[in-house]
């Protein structure tokens, strides 16, 4: 990752998105560049085109500080750009999968099942302190603290693993902001906010959890950095991104932008079903006695999901990809990674599958299947009346339900579900938008028409 990426948001003290979103400055993020030679002469290629290695090694769930410490290594050894990445680094940035109010964490056996566990957590800092000598900087953005007033130091999980390494916990609920153009212009959209100290990096690191999620299949290192996502008052709400048909393109851009040196996943219990909940029928553990680690995110992820016995190179409609389209294969077809398993340096301590992994279905396929053709109706009718809408609506939010504004207001959270907004149409799509007369985010509305396109005949 190259230095200070993104420029930075200046001014973040006007009372609207409108000249937030109108200040936005952009650069683009360029990849880290591999070094070869070609007949004696120097060449540079992106280190995309490098095969990718995953390695998976056994870990009992249990087990104490040095014992899931010598896993990680085993695990971590064979990565070798990613160690050549992070040792150049002056400055890492790390995303754990962290961060609940204490009274609401999920334990089995005393061990933490939906979040990063501590022995993980301190087996990954020891690691980068004793193989690096850069500045560490853990970075979340705590939605406990956007949309329940929590204080980020009391829920962060990590923080007194932290403390230990002597690394920096930045809380991204608060500026500073930069803005930053995603590579090749995007999948979803062309830029996203981000904090400052996420991409203020040399390098990146996810340090995710396995579990399932009910709306995108799995959660893993990819899905992890959808946690950096600022919001209200500073950024769009959660809710605008976390949406039918668009979560799985951001996600590949949130990797294209942040493309982590180094992606862990701690899989000494896991989560099937959900991935929050109570932890118990509805998204019960998964004691797995594994780490896995990579040297590019979506190979990561790719083979974690394979272990968990999901396919990687699925798609929307098989399991676990109920809901929406499954983001890895999604950044795949646009160049980031592969989820082919012919394509990664790949080997495991372990047999899959690990568990009876599943993704507990909410709504059934002829629901989801009305959503997905009404979300993709609704933005390209926006689309088609974006000037006769903007003259009207010009800084606020709109939620569209058949070709009609159900709802406007210049804040973007929402009071309600909209389950409940959708009212006598259940079935009809609430599609949500920021109505920008200069569409600075650079949606792609040609998403929605190949999903359209993509439908299945009923």
């Amino acid at each position: 990752m190259a230095t200070a990426p993104c420029l930075p948001v200046v001014a973040l003290t006007e009372t609207t998105v409108t000249h937030r979103i109108q200040a936005w400055l952009l650069t683009p993020i360029r990849r880290p560049q591999a070094t070869i030679f070609k007949n004696g002469e120097i060449d540079t290629v992106s280190s995309n085109t490098l095969i990718p290695t995953v390695r998976a090694t056994r870990c009992p769930f249990d087990a104490d500080d040095d014992t899931v410490y010598r896993a990680l290594v085993r695990a971590t050894e064979p990565l070798t750009e990613t160690w050549e990445r992070l040792q150049r680094a002056r400055r890492i940035g790390i995303k754990f999968n962290q961060d609940k109010p204490p009274t609401r964490q999920v334990r089995y056996q005393g061990q933490l099942q939906q979040l990063v566990s501590t022995r993980v957590a301190r087996a990954v800092l020891r690691l980068l302190r004793e193989r690096t000598s850069a500045e560490l900087v853990c970075v979340d953005v705590s939605y406990y603290a956007m949309y329940e007033g929590t204080r980020p130091l009391e829920t962060a999980t990590v923080l007194p693993v932290l403390r230990e390494y002597g690394g920096e916990y930045a809380d991204g609920t608060q500026p500073p902001y930069s803005i930053c153009a995603v590579p090749d212009g995007g999948r979803m959209f062309r830029r996203y906010m981000l904090p400052q100290p996420a991409v203020d990096v040399d390098e990146f690191v996810s340090v995710a959890k396995l579990k399932n999620h009910a709306f995108m299949g799995v959660t893993l290192t990819l899905k992890n950095l959808f946690g950096l996502m600022p919001g209200p008052p500073h950024n769009h709400g959660r809710h605008y991104y976390h949406h039918l048909v668009r979560m799985p393109y951001m996600l590949a851009d949130l990797g294209r932008i942040l493309d982590p040196a180094l992606n862990v996943i701690d899989g000494l219990v896991g989560q099937a079903g959900q991935e929050w909940g109570d932890g118990k029928e509805q998204g019960p553990p998964r004691v797995a006695n594994a780490l896995i680690a990579g040297d590019h995110t979506i190979a990561t992820d790719a083979c974690a999901a394979r272990l968990m016995g999901h396919d990687p190179q699925a798609d929307w409609l098989t399991p676990p990809f109920h809901r929406d389209r499954n983001a890895l294969k999604v950044a795949a077809e646009g160049g980031f990674g592969t989820v082919d398993p012919g394509q990664v340096d790949f080997s495991s301590e372990l047999d899959g599958p690990l568990g009876e992994f599943f993704v507990r279905e909410t709504d059934s396929r002829e629901m989801v299947l009305s959503w997905r053709r009404t979300t993709c109706e609704q933005a390209l009718h926006y689309r088609d009346h974006q000037d006769t809408l903007t003259r009207r609506f010009a800084g606020e939010y709109i939620l569209l339900q058949e070709g009609q504004v159900r709802w406007h207001s210049p804040d973007s959270t929402l009071r309600r579900s909209r389950r409940l907004l959708a009212g006598s149409r259940p079935e009809q799509a609430m599609w949500l938008k920021y109505v920008d007369p200069d569409e600075v985010e650079g949606e792609h509305f040609e998403v929605y028409t190949a999903a359209l396109q993509a439908m299945p005949a009923s």
